[in-house]
């Protein structure tokens, strides 16, 4: 005689409601974490579209903000709160044609004296520059150098200040003395390396006594400042070129340092008056010079780096969104390919919310951890813009709104596949071959 079984456990209330409540998202989070870690390959390509949308986001836009950065800091290393006074008029050339030469220099050396004694509490320095191309030579080795006619202001207006020796003084620009600070390349290329302090050096034809050496400023080919050579701009104007406008001598541009920065663009205004008064001109327009303010021209170009900044971001942007069309299109044949899965589920109760938050959950998973690796990724090719000597410059805002985004496409792209999962009859779903 066999015993018999034993009565079913009555369902409780705690039971049904467990059962009407479906896994929760605890158990949701590990179907779909099962799912992807049963197909790495095929996950990894699916969040590929969204991996590579958040690394260009990440490094493009950090390595824009280092060159912004970059840019910024080599202006502001030529001199800070600076107004540069320049010729304006185009010159004709002869032979009856009309020809584009530049500038002719109508900024003479009256007009850098009465800049220099304008205000001495607005007008911290002013350091007036003429400059030729010329062979400098010592030891018996030649090189081609920038020689600078200036004053000994130029030390600190233009924020150039010597490494070794010392500047040339206002009374060798008085004396036309024959002194001059020569770059870092001079010294190695001319000079071996040894204490050029006191030694000759050849600039053409002349002979100038080194005083002064400037350290090295990081900076190769044209307009190479380590192939400078700094002497008085009397000595410049006497033994190399003293071009004249109106029978003064010219200079081809005039440095004005500001007090303060504040009173930058106040100064420029007052400054455009002082030498239209000087040179009798009462039309803007027909102006024979130009004072440009280096705020304005910092300002212009991190307009045009952000601007390029946002565009490349947005191009980004757009391969996030194509991503998540990826991500839509896959989760669409995973949909397919587990049909039966869903039947059963359904058929155990579940209801069509836990179909829906599974395939939801399992979508943003992917585009999450696309993400992060996007993340990793970006960070990664950003600091590989070193070699091309722009350091990357980070901001957590950035990554955070890209990281965001991610997690946004995963959700809109994954909710298309999750409703059709979830609208799916259980019996046609059991019968799906």
């Amino acid at each position: 005689m066999t015993a018999a079984p034993a009565p079913a456990a009555p369902v409780t209330p705690a039971d049904d409601a467990t059962r009407r409540s479906g896994p929760g998202f605890a158990g949701a989070f590990g179907i779909a974490w099962r799912a992807i870690a049963a197909t790495p390959m095929r996950s990894i390509l699916t969040a590929l579209g969204v991996i590579i949308g958040v690394a260009a986001v990440v490094a493009l836009t950090a390595i824009g903000a280092g060159s912004t950065s970059n840019v910024t800091r080599n202006l502001e290393s030529l001199g800070t709160n600076l107004l540069t006074v320049g010729s304006a008029r185009p010159q004709f050339g002869g032979g009856g044609g009309l020809v584009r030469g530049g500038p002719r220099q109508t900024v003479t050396l009256k007009d850098a004296e009465a800049l220099r004694d304008y205000d001495p509490s607005r007008v911290a320095g002013v350091a007036p520059t003429a400059q030729s191309s010329v062979q400098a030579k010592a030891n018996s080795v030649n090189m081609q150098a920038t020689v600078i006619g200036t004053w000994p202001a130029y030390a600190t207006v233009r924020n150039s200040p010597v490494e070794s020796g010392a500047y040339f003084t206002d009374a060798d620009v008085a004396d036309r003395h024959r002194v001059a600070v020569i770059g870092s390349d001079l010294v190695t290329q001319l000079f071996d390396g040894q204490d050029p302090i006191g030694q000759k050096l050849r600039l053409g034809a002349v002979t100038f006594t080194v005083v002064g050496t400037l350290p090295d400023k990081g900076a190769t080919g044209f307009g190479n400042p380590n192939a400078q050579v700094l002497i008085p701009l009397s000595t410049f104007q006497q033994r190399f070129s003293n071009t004249r406008n109106n029978g003064q001598p010219t200079v081809q541009s005039v440095y004005v340092q500001a007090s303060r920065k504040d009173d930058l663009s106040a100064l420029q205004t007052d400054l455009t008056t002082l030498l239209a008064e000087r040179h009798k001109q009462t039309d803007p327009d027909s102006y024979d010079f130009n004072i440009q303010n280096q705020a304005d021209a910092v300002a212009s170009l991190n307009s045009v780096t952000t601007t390029l900044t946002l565009l490349v971001g947005a191009i980004a942007g757009i391969s996030l969104l194509v991503g998540g069309i990826g991500i839509m299109n896959i989760m669409l044949v995973s949909v397919t390919e587990r049909t039966r899965e869903i039947g059963v589920r359904k058929a155990l109760g579940a209801r069509p919310s836990d179909i829906l938050t599974q395939f939801l959950v399992e979508a943003s998973l992917l585009s999450l951890g696309g993400g992060v690796l996007g993340v990793l990724l970006g960070v990664g090719a950003a600091f590989g813009g070193n070699l091309a000597g722009i350091t990357p410059v980070f901001s957590p805002v950035t990554i955070l709104i890209a990281f965001a985004f991610s997690a946004f496409v995963g959700i809109f792209f994954g909710y298309y596949p999750a409703v059709r999962a979830a609208r799916l009859d259980p019996v046609d779903s059991l019968r799906y071959e």
